[in-house]
């Protein structure tokens, strides 16, 4: 029954690139149906969608990385499955369930591996980018019993690194896949409480891993790995009291606007501004509620933020020139994620209560149009395969 299934697989991806219409991948996108198990395939020039791939199991938290070539997605579902999909022919060309509870993942420098970070069992999967074939089986253990921690904040780094936190050890591990068979892992212990997501800057240097166990962030220079892991921010919110946390906070690469990082505070209505030279505060910026997304149009000019409950219907958007929020938008119910157009003309705002996804331009602030997306969450453009820490 397997090998039935496969050669019906096979044959549908067949059928699919015998029909392929040639065009380019640099403005297709990915848009996560997360109810449905299905993803819309995009294009956003002509802001439409080109069709559908269902099949993708539980899709709650998914996300989304690409080939270099822009051709293939690797879809990370909350079910552990990793699933590889062709844009032009809009099918499945191969999925696995690598994990039990899968959380995100990355792709290495040269495009060769795909990394998985997984909740159950704790720790990294890594895998050909080509066929899927499990390559490293990195375990995340700590403790003198062996247990096992969730791994969070998963980013690819140069060299074909991968960096990654564990949430119950308080630790980060950079693994060197040089040598895929043979992975070296360096880990820093002690690097603070329950590091809950991490980020990489775009120049691949440093990696920040948030702290949810308390207030403050730990950074490692990538560039000099043997000067171990460093506080920054330490106690950023000391002498206030801290408000009951909706949602995570999630931090990425698309915080840094030139020299400056914009941090979710967890449990706060601000934005942390950080001067990336230093890593020290030079600022914060009161928004509407507890920042969920804080993510830097291209140029760096715009930072557009959404928020947690009871204020997931809002967008707000902070100059950077003037670090103050000029802006401030009611798209939808239930705003999830935002996506820059690749060189920032346009964003794309899920609105997952109203099935639909918004597309403003960043100028005017003006509505563009809107597609009708079932249940939208994750919105994932290919211009991601050409950028460190996406």
């Amino acid at each position: 029954m397997r090998h039935e299934s496969a050669l019906i697989a096979v044959a549908a991806l067949a059928a699919a690139c015998a029909q392929i219409d040639p065009r380019g991948t640099g403005d297709l996108g990915v848009v996560i149906e997360r109810a449905a198990g299905r993803v819309q395939i995009v294009e956003n020039s002509g802001r439409t969608s080109l069709g559908e791939v269902t099949g993708l199991g539980d899709l709650s938290h998914a996300s989304v990385v690409y080939s270099r070539d822009a051709r293939y997605a690797y879809v990370f579902g909350r079910d552990g499955g990793l699933t590889k999909i062709d844009l032009l022919a809009r099918a499945i060309v191969k999925r696995v369930i690598q994990a039990g509870n899968s959380i995100g993942g990355a792709i290495s420098q040269d495009g060769t591996l795909v990394a998985a970070q997984n909740y159950t069992p704790g720790g990294v999967k890594v895998f050909r980018a080509d066929t899927l074939a499990l390559v490293a089986d990195i375990p995340a253990t700590y403790g003198s019993d062996g247990a096992r921690a969730k791994v969070v904040g998963l980013a690819d780094a140069p060299g074909n690194r991968f960096v990654f936190s564990l949430f119950e050890a308080g630790e980060i591990w950079i693994a060197d896949l040089s040598d895929p068979a043979r992975p070296k892992i360096d880990k820093f212990v002690g690097v603070g409480k329950q590091p809950y997501d991490g980020l990489i800057t775009p120049d691949g240097r440093y990696y920040v891993a948030g702290l949810f166990g308390e207030d403050g962030l730990a950074l490692v220079d990538l560039w000099h790995p043997e000067r171990g892991a460093r506080r920054i921010l330490d106690g950023y919110g000391r002498g206030e009291e801290r408000l009951p946390v909706y949602k995570m906070p999630h931090l990425r690469g698309w915080a840094i606007a030139g020299d400056t990082a914009y941090l979710p505070a967890i449990g706060r209505h601000e934005v942390l501004v950080v001067d990336t030279r230093n890593w020290r505060e030079v600022g914060r910026v009161a928004v509407a509620g507890q920042p969920v997304f804080a993510i830097a149009r291209p140029d760096g000019r715009q930072v557009w933020v959404n928020f947690a409950l009871p204020d997931n219907g809002k967008v707000q958007v902070i100059d950077t020139e003037t670090r103050r929020v000029v802006r401030t938008l009611e798209p939808g119910q239930a705003i999830l994620h935002l996506e820059f157009t690749p060189r920032g003309d346009a964003v794309w705002i899920s609105a997952r209560d109203d099935d639909r996804v918004l597309v403003y331009d960043t100028a005017s602030f003006s509505r563009l149009g809107s597609l009708p997306i079932d249940g939208p969450s994750g919105i994932f453009f290919t211009s991601r395969a050409a950028r460190t820490g996406f």
